[in-house]
């Protein structure tokens, strides 16, 4: 378990026609006037907007495009594109660059007819905007929609370009591309990969496929207001999200696997931080993920690239990655794995730790994961009667009780600690609700 990141689900939209040819090439005199009315109005995407290019920003903010209209984020109004991208008037496309390494990381890139503009800060790159081959050569015209795949979720660090049916995996190292042909997927506006899933916006609505086989993951397509934005009357995933993030009170488990993501569960639902924490925690039904699991997950651990979750007298070992693999010939029994009796409170690992700290009541017992057979080689006595979650990160050990946490320097501490810490409210001060 390697780090805590901090703030979880999600919200995507319907097809309305917002803009005319000539708002596109340029407006003419004599539609001068239809231009300022058309600037004026007010583009409600609850109403149904089928979007044009989705794309998060440097920070990790989501923008929603339209026509000459976008959206900063999962709610709020509409804005004129140019008032944030000046030199833009519409986008057919859009993605961001995040490759660490290379010279346009967190560039975020416009397609625009054959032209593609490169904005780094919201501000035009020097020399853009240019032909697109000759940013993306073998990449053609007139997109429908892009999206950014790394090494790991695609084969190599890759864009994928929609045009029509087609699929133009390019290559951002060598600059190759390879052309696939996607027929079953409807023709994307809009594409967007959101905590490692990818989404192909039609319409009204969207569908998640696979960005190497182009194959469609789970039941879709589903209607974009339920999960992408708030909106009255829909709202699957948004008030699933706001209920499980502000309505309860207590955690039945948190952890970060060794990637960085940070889950915490609750029932049937677990909670999910978002990329780059800018966003918030995300709710899900604990099955979407973890299928073998059907709610009230006891504990959760991260350690040498896996996730453990533990369920009564069972553990369930995943094999951490974009999505989670159950190894083979899990469930276990607690007993057999980890030498202790179940049902447990909490479970947690520092760092690189080979240590997991199980509690279970009144005591935390530590056993080492490196050791043949599991056994418990100590125990303490804690200040709490019982825990409802614990997890450890580099700003130390949180323990979890009703409402609130505490939050020790490290496992040490809290064992041999009999006053407790200031309290600090879950709702409020780890996710991040108004109260």
């Amino acid at each position: 378990m390697r780090l805590l990141a901090q703030t979880l689900s999600v919200c995507l939209a319907l097809s309305l026609s917002l803009a005319a040819p000539s708002l596109f090439d340029g407006p003419k005199p004599a539609d001068h006037h239809v231009m300022e009315k058309h600037h004026d109005a007010k583009i409600d995407r609850c109403q149904g907007v089928e979007f044009d290019a989705i794309v998060p920003d440097e920070h990790g903010v989501t923008f929603f495009f339209k026509g000459d209209h976008m959206w900063t984020g999962f709610h709020g109004d509409a804005a004129l594109l140019n008032h944030t991208y000046k030199e833009l008037s519409h986008t057919n496309a859009a993605f961001r660059m995040h490759h660490p390494d290379s010279a346009d990381h967190d560039h975020v890139f416009f397609f625009q007819g054959d032209k593609v503009f490169s904005y780094y800060q919201h501000k035009l790159e020097e020399g853009y905007p240019k032909n697109i081959p000759e940013v993306f050569p073998g990449i053609p015209n007139h997109l429908d929609a892009a999206v950014e795949c790394p090494k790991g979720e695609c084969v190599a660090d890759s864009v994928l370009f929609f045009k029509d049916n087609k699929v133009y995996q390019f290559d951002t190292r060598n600059k190759e591309v390879m052309l696939r042909q996607w027929s079953h997927l409807p023709n994307c506006t809009a594409a967007m990969r959101w905590l490692e899933h990818y989404y192909c916006f039609h319409g009204h609505n969207f569908t998640r496929f696979h960005p190497v086989t182009g194959a469609i993951v789970g039941n879709y397509p589903k209607d974009t207001r339920n999960y992408f934005m708030r909106c009255a009357k829909f709202g699957h995933g948004s008030n699933d999200t706001e209920r499980e993030r502000c309505s309860h009170v207590h955690l039945d488990a948190i952890t970060s696997d060794d990637l960085g993501k940070a889950y915490a569960f609750r029932g049937n639902f677990y909670l999910r931080l978002s990329d780059r924490q800018t966003d918030g925690w995300h709710a899900f039904p604990i099955s979407s993920t973890w299928k073998e699991i059907e709610g009230d997950v006891d504990a959760a651990f991260s350690y040498d690239g896996k996730l453990y979750i533990i369920k009564g007298e069972q553990l369930f070992i995943y094999k951490s990655g974009a999505d989670y693999a159950l190894i083979e010939g899990n469930p276990k029994p607690l007993k057999d794995e980890l030498g202790i009796e179940g049902p447990i409170d909490a479970a947690f690992v520092c760092g690189d730790h080979d240590v997991v700290h199980v509690i279970k009541g009144r005591k935390m017992y530590d056993i080492n994961l490196n050791a043949t057979p599991r056994t418990v080689q100590k125990d303490a006595l804690l200040p709490f009667p019982r825990v409802d979650a614990g997890m450890c990160g580099p700003d130390g050990v949180k323990v979890f009780v009703g409402a609130h946490y505490f939050r020790y320097k490290s496992p040490m501490l809290l064992s041999h600690s009999r006053i407790r810490p200031h309290p600090q409210r879950i709702s409020l001060e780890l996710l991040g609700c108004d109260h």
